[in-house]
């Protein structure tokens, strides 16, 4: 991870325990392109599944934020359980879409800012990698 130090960036390791209490802070604001793409979908009745690599035990907090960054009705959010712990995002991710998949859904699109959030198998018929300059997941 990059923060500000100054007027220079200064590189960091992941911290996991700053990471969930930054989760746990439900505070993240949304992007407001996505917020828009997410209430036009919404408006068009899109079945929408919300996808993330954090845990289940971040739930509640998970959901709040998106509540209060303006995401509602969405059909299901799938968060890593204890069968996912230490799968690679792409393969972690690929299972849950193949899921739906397996279910009868058609996934017409997926967006993330990470490449392991679009790539694998059960995909979309078209991604969307939004950029993110804090960090990067291999």
């Amino acid at each position: 991870m990059f923060h500000q130090r100054g007027q220079e960036w200064k590189y960091s390791e992941f911290d996991e325990k700053s990471f969930n209490k930054w989760v746990d802070s439900a505070e993240a604001p949304s992007l407001p392109a996505s917020l828009r793409l997410y209430k036009e979908l919404e408006e068009m009745g899109i079945t929408i599944f919300l996808l993330t690599g954090r845990d289940e035990f971040q739930r509640n907090a998970t959901e709040k934020n998106l509540l209060q960054a303006g995401f509602s009705h969405w059909k299901k959010l799938f968060l890593r359980g204890p069968s996912d712990k230490g799968k690679l995002a792409s393969v972690y991710k690929s299972e849950k879409r193949m899921e739906l998949v397996d279910e009868g859904y058609v996934i017409h699109g997926c967006s993330g800012d990470q490449w392991s959030d679009l790539l694998g198998f059960a995909v979309a018929t078209r991604s969307f990698k939004l950029p993110n300059p804090m960090y990067y997941i291999a």
